[in-house]
């Protein structure tokens, strides 16, 4: 089969022939494109005649899709996959893999590190020590004896709320279906209104769809408390983010730690997050550790491996 790399991995080059030998040594035909493009003509150009296309997280949208005149499957270097447009795949029945688990750690991590720094006020600090300032005004909080929501209670949204609980939080969870290995470790389901209402500290770990596009409204977010913290490293669609700024504007809430937007940064200028009060963000690094990079790229290949076996792993059924 003819498969096809159409980005970097954040691998070096070396590591991405050392991952494809086993499938040269097969007999398959691996090219693989050191350059990212966004560009859908260029996407469907490198896809054509490919049976087996392997993106990241570049969005692969129909005219590139529909460009992949012989694509079997789409190897998707990724947990979500809301940047494939599902619809003109599913017209050509391809099997869609992903890297689920790659990232639990670190984004796990990364929304600790941002819910501190808003709580210790990093970013006040650092501003205070370069203008010759001192720490008065400056007193923080503690995640010890907080209550922290968890909007999806996933694998990664699991990890994170362990590492709350390790910090002496109280943990509570919204997710679609309860889960007992989450109910052991002394973790509350409790509605999505409920949690917003009692929660100091809220943390967003659902995918993207349908069903949760726009979910954390204007309505959902009058309900959290004026002392609320509200992190996102789940996907910038999920929340109102324009409702999100005026609320921290306003001080209806205290802090947000946001990752993620409506849209992959850079950002424009008249961007409602931009100018919101007390809001830290980031430009989509939660995912990006040196160690999830290397874990998605061996998942990356051993789910063509595994497809070019016959015992296909880590499908997605989008249908």
């Amino acid at each position: 089969m003819k498969i096809a790399l159409l980005e970097p991995l954040g691998v070096p080059a070396d590591r991405i022939e050392e991952l494809a030998e086993p499938i040269r040594k097969a007999g398959h035909t691996f090219t693989w494109y050191a350059e990212k493009s966004t560009d859908p003509r260029e996407l469907a150009r490198r896809s054509a005649g490919q049976d087996i296309v392997m993106i990241a997280n570049t969005p692969y949208p129909a005219a590139a899709i529909e460009g992949a005149d012989r694509i079997r499957a789409l190897a998707v270097a990724f947990t979500g996959v809301d940047h494939v447009d599902l619809q003109a795949l599913g017209k050509k029945e391809v099997t869609l893999m992903n890297c689920a688990g790659y990232s639990d750690a670190c984004v796990a991590e990364q929304v600790i590190g941002m819910t501190i720094a808003l709580l210790r006020r990093f970013q006040d600090g650092d501003a205070a020590v370069r203008a010759g300032k001192t720490s008065l005004g400056l007193a923080g909080g503690e995640i010890a004896g907080k209550t922290v929501g968890i909007i999806g209670c996933g694998k990664i949204g699991f990890r994170t709320a362990r590492l709350f609980q390790a910090f002496g939080a109280k943990v509570l969870a919204c997710a679609r279906h309860e889960r007992e290995e989450v109910v052991s470790a002394g973790i509350e389901y409790r509605p999505l209104d409920d949690v917003l209402a009692q929660s100091d500290i809220i943390s967003l770990h659902t995918p993207n769809n349908a069903g949760t596009r726009g979910m954390i409204s204007r309505e959902k977010i009058a309900l959290m408390k004026r002392s609320a913290l509200f992190i996102n490293c789940a996907r910038g669609p999920i929340v109102d983010n324009r409702a999100l700024a005026d609320a921290l504007n306003t001080e209806a809430i205290a802090g947000a730690a946001i990752d993620v937007f409506d849209m992959e940064p850079p950002l424009p200028q008249d961007y409602p997050l931009l100018h919101a009060k007390n809001a830290l963000l980031m430009p989509h690094t939660a995912f990006l550790t040196r160690e999830a990079m290397e874990r998605r790229a061996i998942i990356e290949f051993a789910n063509v491996e595994r497809y070019l076996a016959g015992q296909p792993q880590n499908v997605v059924e989008y249908r």
